[in-house]
């Protein structure tokens, strides 16, 4: 039996789910629409997909029909990493850029939005393979609840709504943007009815032509063709080579537990960097909301993004292994930089050489999901596919410019990616089972996140909704730290008496992330089911029977 404080010190209006059969997401619909798949026989896997694809719909915002995505399956015996993030156009280098946007401080310049930030576009080769390996019901079953929204319509959320208006002023021009999502030539309003048709025919071609048609069919041909027309560099070649990839998820132990991540390209990595340095900390001996506890855990978080902005890129071109990041006697070494009374501003180290959304779903036969799908920013790219509803990503913003960077663009590359999937497991009697499904979206706050929670739920026994409902701080690339202004006003103090340059933010939607946790309460005991928490930060629902 799971042992946690079932107690939640923090401001909610949301208490843990127990169900044998779960959907975690970001929106109702979405949970719903995953219920409804695993009523009708499918499976986890299944009831992610559908709710991916209704969250493309009720949340576009955050993903579209451009996006890309990462996932972490636990098929009931073994844990399986999906790395379906785009790849850059052949006709990218340096030079296009260059010659393109001029150049900055000496670098080609790096457009933020528009045709130039988009790779090649993963989520729907990520949902293909998903199916092909564990789905049991017909693709296009699992569409059926998204074409349904789109073509029916659906009241506008609050916080979607939001995101929505603030991103107008900077997306309006862009090519198909306003046609799309300002159909009354704005942003729509809470509570307002919307439908997206060109969405839901991009849904249905997909159910009916199935899921390559993205890549080598009509689909492909209008992406291309709308590349063209607008300069960009995308063409059907580089749609027709793109396939997602089955990785080996990389991992470190912590409290007795093990916790998952993608590898690079992907940021995963900084949470068990960051993890594996406080392990040579007694935090469980130390306030759970206390400076001491915080202190430690914000150090440490800024030593591993030291590390990985340095190293982490597409790992064709790193100059490192995950592995040797990880190193445990590294670890050790940069844990004993960290200053328990004062702030650091920490370098790389030198390891010896050898606008998101995140879903769960975990079914009664044991399997478990852990899903993460991106436009990047608020609607991405703003480039939306007319007649197609297809909002494509601004990936690409994610690679350098600096040649001598191994994440700098080239052909054929994946750039630096913020969206991680997790997971967490533990062995018992020689055996590996699974735990916890979680993750926590939000660009650089995602590692940051997870470290958070599963700081309070293994160091602190705090139930996964108030790990999920506490308040957040967050490490920011120049070392400076955001806290949310639910933190404890004495330790806020205290953490600037260290050193520490911070500042109290509002508006927690972007900045301090939203997350999902479903976790298994007992390894031997199917019946119990799970334990499900939905961050309020955004406007989501975990949901079960």
């Amino acid at each position: 039996m799971t042992s946690f404080d079932w107690n939640n010190p923090y401001p909610s209006t949301r208490v843990p789910v127990f169900a044998r059969n779960v959907v975690s997401t970001s929106h109702p619909l979405a949970a719903q629409a995953g219920l409804r798949v695993l009523w009708q026989g499918g499976n986890a896997i299944d009831a992610a997909i559908a709710a991916a694809a209704v969250i493309t719909v009720v949340e576009p915002v955050s993903c579209g029909l451009g996006s890309d995505a990462f996932a972490l399956v636990w098929d009931g015996a073994r844990l399986h990493g999906l790395n379906a993030s785009g790849t850059a156009p052949a006709a990218w280098s340096l030079d296009y850029f260059r010659k393109r946007h001029g150049e900055e401080g000496g670098l080609a310049r790096h457009p933020m939005r528009g045709w130039d930030t988009v790779t090649v576009p993963g989520v729907i080769a990520g949902w293909e393979a998903l199916h092909a390996k564990f789905g049991s019901l017909p693709f296009a079953d699992l569409l059926a609840p998204a074409i349904e929204v789109a073509e029916r319509g659906y009241a506008v959320s609050p916080i979607v709504a939001h995101k929505w208006q603030a991103a107008v002023g900077e997306l309006r021009e862009q090519p198909g943007f306003a046609q799309t999502f300002l159909p009354r030539g704005r942003a729509p309003e809470v509570g307002e009815h919307l439908r997206l048709p060109g969405h839901a025919r991009s849904l249905r071609m997909l159910a009916e032509q199935g899921p390559r048609s993205y890549y080598e069919g009509e689909i492909a041909e209008r992406i291309a063709a709308f590349s063209r027309e607008c300069g960009g560099a995308m063409s059907l070649e580089d749609l027709r080579g793109y396939q997602a990839q089955w990785v080996e998820p990389i991992a470190k132990d912590y409290r007795g537990y093990t916790v998952h991540e993608i590898g690079p390209n992907g940021q995963g990595i900084a949470a068990l960097i960051a993890l594996g340095i406080l392990g040579h900390f007694d935090l469980a001996s130390l306030p759970r909301d206390g400076v001491q506890s915080q202190h430690l855990q914000i150090e440490a978080m800024k030593l591993a993004f030291a590390d990985v902005y340095r190293y982490v890129a597409d790992p064709r071109s790193m100059e490192l292994s995950p592995a040797e990041m990880l190193d445990e006697a590294y670890l050790k070494s940069r844990a004993a930089l960290i200053d328990p009374k004062r702030a650091t501003a920490f370098r790389f180290g030198m390891p010896r050489a050898g606008g998101t959304i995140y879903l769960s779903a975990a079914d009664a036969q044991g399997r478990m999901i852990s899903f993460i799908q991106s436009n990047y920013m608020g609607f991405g790219s703003g480039v939306v596919v007319p007649e197609l509803g297809i909002s494509l990503q601004n990936r690409g913003y994610g690679f350098s410019m600096d040649p001598a960077s191994p994440n700098v663009v080239a052909p054929g590359k994946r750039p630096f990616h913020t969206i991680i999937p997790a997971f967490l497991s533990r062995e018992v009697q020689g055996s590996r089972q699974a735990v916890m499904s979680f993750g926590v979206m939000g660009g650089d706050m995602q590692p940051q996140g997870h470290l958070q929670t599963l700081v309070r739920m293994l160091d602190y026994g705090q139930q996964p909704q108030a790990a999920c409902d506490a308040p957040r701080w967050k490490v920011n690339r120049d070392f400076s730290i955001d806290v949310e202004s639910t933190l404890d006003a004495t330790c806020a103090r205290e953490l600037v008496a260290r050193g520490h340059v911070i500042q109290s933010i509002e508006d927690s939607y972007m900045d301090f992330g939203s997350g999902q946790f479903i976790w298994r309460l007992e390894h031997d005991n199917p019946d119990r089911g799970y334990v499900a928490a939905s961050d309020s930060r955004r406007d989501g629902l975990a949901a079960g029977f």
